[in-house]
């Protein structure tokens, strides 16, 4: 699961793409989420007793935003920390709040499904199997730092 410099430029070339418009993107994003699993939306506290639009749930907005961008930047990170580094949380806390909400194996795979459509969408004629690839291999590494951390909490 390397992360080459040739998948650190396509991932920061699509994220400035994707920057100009987080909030549209972000939405997207957990749309996509919730279409391919209408269950996960129980497992936000600002969802699950919602009937509201997703496009007017601030809430949402807010929190779709901070995962979008937190992910995208954390890949960003990776070949210039050598490691998943996340911003304004700490990956402690992500462990705790993954574990308390439930989070299992395969909800990592449909947040992966999820951010590659968004990404693919988002890069229009951009978009290649290298660019998927260096985004999942991305991903990858933060949802491997954030599964470890769960992991922690339970033992």
């Amino acid at each position: 699961m390397t992360f080459t410099e040739k998948d650190e430029a396509l991932v920061k070339e699509s994220w400035d793409i994707m920057k100009q418009n987080i909030p549209e993107y972000s939405l997207r994003f957990f749309s996509i989420i919730l279409e391919i699993a209408p269950a996960a939306k129980n497992m936000f506290s600002f969802l699950r007793d919602s009937e509201e639009v997703l496009q007017n749930n601030p809430k949402l907005k807010a929190h779709a935003v901070k995962v979008f961008k937190m992910t995208c930047e954390s890949a960003i990170q990776l070949r210039e920390k050598g490691e998943v580094v996340v911003g304004e949380t700490t990956l402690k806390y992500l462990g705790a709040i993954h574990l308390k909400n439930g989070v299992i194996d395969p909800h990592f795979e449909v947040v992966k499904q999820a951010l590659l459509r968004t990404i693919e969408e988002a890069s229009g004629d951009k978009w290649s199997e290298e660019l998927k690839c260096a985004w999942s291999v991305a991903y990858d590494h933060l949802a491997a730092a954030i599964k470890a951390e769960m992991k922690e909490e339970v033992a």
